[in-house]
């Protein structure tokens, strides 16, 4: 539903036009375009759905104005002018300053669409409210989506008196996601590490649409970036090494193995690669798997050789998260050794059990310690 342009989230974003998105509290600059402005030239930035005029500039009157008092004075000292281009910066971006912007040339219009995300951290369990900055019901619709896929998980439509929260995505909203039915804004109760993402609402006012982004965060029991996580397997059963992520636009991800990091798998979401590694004298070949919704790791028909340790880095412009995980591969015949002794000259019995070795001790030492392998 986020037909989005930029996806930026380092100190300063330089847009041309269309949909711009900002991490809240960064600068941004909505570039007019031009290389010099012409001597009588006239640019006039424009604001919401009132279209307010917040600065300008006269080549001609010789004149520069911001207008930062305007609209509750949500630009006070925070927007810049460029004399030379005319481009406009907003400093120091917070959730007010998201919206529709227009760029006025000598009658020409130029829009740009801003989009501020919010970052939200948040200790596994406890509840999280991503607020709309509404405080009354002065909307048509509301549209709260979730993750890469901008899955919709939840929604208001004023006119027909719904408010709706929908089960999707495996089931790990369920029964936790509340609607404030005043202000629009959703609340997470009891979130889980699963819950991290980008959320995205819509708020439709008069045919004018505004856009906020979250990026929340819940810290889980990897909140320590040292810890290892233990998991145990039986031979020839399946693994996963779970991310406790979703896939965002930017991540690329990386899973190593073993102290010398040799890389296995990776993962490049903005351009949709998923790649597992035939490495280390082939010992994973045609047994790694990797989930394009989470990036968590499939090892299948598991071996003894896959003991070990697993790293996994997600690193984007936004995050960088680091988990580890101490595997240990338990092999079928494990323990499972039966000692018999008998005196020489005697007849010994093996029994077929199944995934047993049997040691045949015999008592003389003229005659060797045999082990037999009962298949």
């Amino acid at each position: 539903m986020f037909d989005q342009k930029y996806l930026y989230f380092h100190s300063r974003v330089i847009a041309d036009d269309g949909e711009v998105l900002v991490a809240e509290e960064r600068s941004v600059t909505l570039n007019s375009g031009l290389t010099e402005m012409t001597n009588d030239g006239v640019i006039q930035w424009r604001f919401g759905s009132e279209n307010t005029l917040i600065a300008e500039i006269n080549k001609q009157a010789n004149s520069m104005t911001v207008f930062d008092d305007v609209l509750d004075g949500r630009f006070r000292d925070g927007l810049k002018l460029d004399n030379q281009t005319g481009s406009l910066t907003i400093t120091n971006t917070t959730m007010k300053h998201a919206g529709r912007y227009e760029l006025q040339i000598n009658g020409v219009i130029k829009p740009f669409n801003l989009t501020v995300v919010k970052e939200i951290s948040v200790m596994e369990g406890d509840s999280v409210t991503l607020n709309t900055g509404r405080t009354e019901m002065d909307y048509n619709e509301i549209h709260w989506n979730f993750g890469l896929t901008n899955t919709c998980i939840a929604e208001i439509i004023k006119c027909f008196e719904r408010f709706s929260t929908f089960d999707v995505l495996d089931g790990r909203f369920r029964n936790r996601l509340k609607l404030d039915h005043q202000t629009g804004s959703l609340t997470i109760t009891n979130t889980r590490s699963t819950h991290s993402g980008l959320y995205g609402v819509e708020i439709i006012r008069n045919r004018t649409v505004t856009t906020y982004r979250f990026n929340v965060t819940v810290s889980g029991v990897f909140a320590d970036s040292d810890a290892v996580q233990s998991v145990s397997v039986m031979e020839g059963d399946s693994v996963s090494l779970q991310t406790n992520s979703e896939l965002q636009t930017e991540d690329e991800i990386t899973w190593t193995f073993g102290h010398s990091e040799t890389r296995i798998a990776d993962i490049n979401t903005k351009h949709r690669i998923f790649s597992t590694f035939d490495v280390l004298d082939g010992r994973f070949r045609n047994r790694l798997k990797l989930d394009h919704q989470t990036g968590s790791l499939i090892i299948t028909n598991s071996r003894t050789t896959d003991s070990g340790l697993y790293q996994v880095t997600i690193i984007s412009s936004m995050r960088q998260i680091t988990n580890r995980f101490n595997l240990t591969v338990s092999g079928l015949f494990a323990d499972s050794v039966k000692s018999v002794s008998v005196m020489e000259g005697d007849s010994v019995t093996s029994q077929m059990v199944a995934n047993e070795f049997v040691e045949c001790v015999h008592t003389s030492s003229s005659l060797p310690t045999v082990l037999c392998s009962v298949e």
